[in-house]
């Protein structure tokens, strides 16, 4: 759960067929948004009436983002309640929750106590624009640690700090968003068991540099860079000599399901059909869950 940064990976987790759900309310930046939504799901509490809007002809919650927003009240409702339920048992179980925090800058409604997930495109006059102090961060993330350990004591929790700059907000107050963000993250996790951080962060800003790493908007990672981190996320993360040749039998599938023939018809590509069907074979005898 958590920034953008959060979906790169969980494209390369689907990519190789690891059971997971990525950000099931859609993209979070903030660690009060992020605290809110987590301790909503953990005490299963409901979403009604009262925690949704309609603007723009749509109803949304400022808990979370605007891809999940509908034209239909109930079905939206019975939605965002489906995926809470959905989201509970996820946590309950998972091994690893990994939680990415994107920027210390929050905007919290006039009308509301908390800080938005997302503003739905309504007017910024009805906002408070403010940034979060790192006490203040500090809570939110030690709360939100709290919670899903006390649900699921046994699960790794995996954090970082999101690479991609909030250039919007300006350039001097990005820094000193994630500086806030950094400071406090360290600080809870320096008295929290079963809490890891990976530097994605400074795998970006350290190693690389230059704009060829990032997109045309000189904001977020291309795919080189992404690629990059995985590669080191998969050596800090996943081990073992049979894991590494389970990802090596499922890349060649994924890359073989891709391919496009000059002849579907033809000898070689018959064979080459074959070979990918054993290795599907091989791979869902290990793992029943795996669907190509």
């Amino acid at each position: 759960m958590g920034s953008c940064f959060v979906e790169n990976i969980g494209k390369k987790l689907n990519y190789y067929k690891f059971q997971n759900s990525v950000n099931p309310f859609g993209i979070i930046f903030h660690p009060e948004a992020i605290e809110t939504l987590i301790t909503r799901v953990l005490e299963k509490r409901a979403y009604t009436e009262k925690d949704i809007f309609f603007h723009n002809e749509q109803w949304h919650s400022f808990e979370i983002h605007s891809r999940l927003s509908s034209t239909n009240k109930k079905q939206f409702l019975d939605s965002l309640n489906t995926i809470l339920e959905q989201s509970h048992k996820q946590l309950s179980e998972a091994s690893q929750v990994i939680l990415t925090y994107g920027t210390a800058w929050g905007y919290k409604p006039i009308q509301n106590k908390k800080i938005a997930a997302n503003c739905h495109k309504v007017p910024q006059k009805k906002f408070q624009k403010k940034l979060s102090t790192v006490d203040a961060l500090e809570k939110n993330i030690e709360n939100t640690f709290n919670a899903i350990l006390k649900i699921n004591p046994l699960t790794q929790i995996i954090t970082t700090i999101s690479p991609v700059r909030h250039i919007k907000d300006g350039l001097l107050e990005n820094n000193r968003s994630k500086a806030n963000l950094i400071a406090a993250l360290h600080t809870v996790m320096e008295k929290t068991t079963n809490v890891f951080y990976y530097p994605a962060y400074e795998l970006v800003m350290d190693c690389l540099r230059e704009y060829r790493f990032y997109e045309a908007d000189l904001i977020h990672p291309n795919k080189i860079a992404i690629d990059f981190i995985w590669d080191h996320f998969k050596k800090s993360w996943i081990h073992g000599a049979d894991t590494e040749n389970t990802l090596k039998i499922i890349n060649e599938i994924q890359k073989g399901l891709a391919h496009k023939p000059f002849n579907t018809n033809g000898e070689a590509h018959q064979k080459f059909l074959s070979s990918i069907a054993l290795k599907k074979e091989h791979i869902q005898k290990k793992y029943s869950f795996i669907i190509f």
